[in-house]
């Protein structure tokens, strides 16, 4: 069956071949790979809190949320990767997580002022904070403590950029969720 036809959530393996397919280069892969492995991993231990997450939308979510990479490599990303999934027949709620994941999620009016589709890009469910969340600790492929992440956000985007203070919420939601 081809992947064009398809509905729901696709297999690691395939999710694994439509980021080749589509020209993710290694870095970008090696990448994906680990968010997927630091987003399981949050996933799990909210699952061992008792709080309702889907496994195996966050592992697939945190595959692919870089998929639109493979077409930009500017802040757009999130929404071209979303718009391949949809073409693709893949689950909503998939592609939400691919959208919403840029800059710990962006709202309206900062996605008009960059020229995104007008509309809110803020994570809402947990699945897309957790992904969003584990996006924000991987700098290439190495996770990294939440001072270190913030101190790199502050020097690329200055330090009173509203992505900053949405990082830092995003961190104490989800630690508040699983510690």
């Amino acid at each position: 069956m081809s992947l064009h036809l398809k509905r729901g959530l696709p297999t690691l393996r395939e999710a694994m071949r439509l980021l080749r397919r589509k020209g993710c280069n290694s870095k970008i892969v090696e990448h994906s790979i680990l968010v997927s492995g630091k987003a399981e991993e949050l996933a799990e231990k909210c699952l061992r809190r008792g709080l309702n997450v889907d496994l195996e939308l966050v592992r697939i979510g945190g595959l692919l949320h870089d998929l639109g990479r493979s077409v930009t490599a500017d802040v757009r990303h999130g929404v071209v990767g979303a718009e391949i999934l949809r073409e693709a027949g893949f689950d909503e709620r998939l592609a939400r997580i691919v959208e919403r994941h840029v800059g710990a999620g962006i709202p309206r009016c900062e996605a008009e002022a960059l020229g995104l589709p007008s509309r809110d890009y803020i994570p809402e469910t947990l699945e897309e904070k957790i992904v969003s969340y584990a996006d924000k600790l991987a700098a290439g492929d190495k996770i990294m403590g939440i001072d270190k992440v913030l101190k790199e956000y502050s020097s690329r985007l200055g330090s009173e950029h509203p992505a900053i203070s949405r990082i830092k919420r995003l961190h104490e939601e989800i630690m508040g969720l699983i510690e």
